[in-house]
């Protein structure tokens, strides 16, 4: 059989008790809050952290490596401008001393032509000294003649004008008179050289076939090695030969050599003169001339006869 039991149970406790857990549910869910902004905040803050360092970490490399390139290429340049400048002074000593041989071997060949010039004057003037005296003394007093026959002032008497007429008149004939003698020494000496050509050309009316030619020839034997071999040389003027008359001319020579018989002599005066001549005209030494003076009259010298 079923009973009912009525009694009365007090909840205030329970209440009380589930209304401070609701309290410290609440307090929770406020820490759990606070704590995930406060996470959100540190992750934010970590975040911008990183990326600030890994910024300032790309900016640093990059800086490091232009740096880097920078001071590369400045050792570089400063290389080439050291080896420049190492070359421009190269440069500025070879153009110095190219200016000190320029000078030296343009005095040494202004020197040599103009010694060859004044003996060339001195030839062409010796070949034609009447000529060229008359040329350039005799024309040079005719040119200037009004300025050395110019009459003076008549401010003297009568007497002392015809004296100085006079006088005027004995100038005038002597200096005819050597122009007189200069033309007859230059027509006398073109007669001589008219005659000393006609003696020395051949007469036209000889024909090729009865002529008769001296042509110089020059044979030479000289030694090439230290076992005394000789070796035989002509040589024969190309002027007035044509090649075959040449080559006939070396092979009569050459056939005829060892039957000549040679004599010594003394040297030629005409031969020493001419030396002596090219010898004081040469650009050495006084020591370099001296030596090939003793050569030249120590060398013993020999004709055909």
């Amino acid at each position: 059989m079923s009973s009912y039991i009525d009694c009365v149970i007090d909840t205030r406790p329970m209440a009380q008790e589930i209304d401070s857990v609701s309290n410290h549910i609440k307090g929770t869910t406020a820490a759990v809050v606070a704590m995930q902004a406060a996470v959100i905040k540190a992750e934010n803050d970590a975040a911008d952290h990183v990326c600030d360092n890994v910024n300032k970490g790309f900016y640093a490399l990059i800086h490091s490596q232009i740096s880097q390139k920078i001071a590369k290429l400045q050792s570089e340049v400063d290389s080439h401008l050291m080896k420049l400048n190492q070359l421009r002074k190269q440069l500025i000593g070879i153009k110095s001393r190219m200016e000190r041989d320029y000078g030296m071997i343009s005095g040494r060949y202004i020197k040599l032509f103009n010694g060859i010039n004044k003996n060339l004057q001195v030839r062409v003037y010796e070949l034609d000294k009447p000529t060229i005296k008359f040329a350039v003394k005799e024309i040079t007093a005719i040119s200037n003649r009004p300025k050395l026959l110019t009459s003076t002032v008549p401010v003297v008497q009568a007497e002392t004008l015809a004296i100085s007429q006079r006088i005027l008149a004995s100038n005038m004939k002597n200096r005819g008179a050597l122009v007189i003698e200069t033309m007859y020494e230059f027509l006398n000496q073109m007669k001589e050289q008219k005659e000393l050509t006609d003696r020395i050309m051949l007469r036209s009316n000889k024909t090729e076939a009865d002529a008769c030619y001296a042509i110089p020839v020059i044979y030479s034997e000289s030694n090439y090695d230290r076992f005394g071999n000789v070796r035989t040389e002509v040589f024969v003027s190309k002027d007035c030969l044509e090649q075959r008359s040449q080559d006939s001319v070396k092979n009569v020579m050459v056939a005829h050599a060892p039957e000549m018989n040679w004599s010594k002599e003394a040297i030629d005066p005409e031969v020493k003169s001419e030396f002596n001549k090219l010898l004081s005209a040469a650009n050495t030494s006084d020591r370099v001339k001296e030596m090939a003076n003793s050569l030249f009259l120590a060398n013993e010298y020999e004709t055909i006869k």
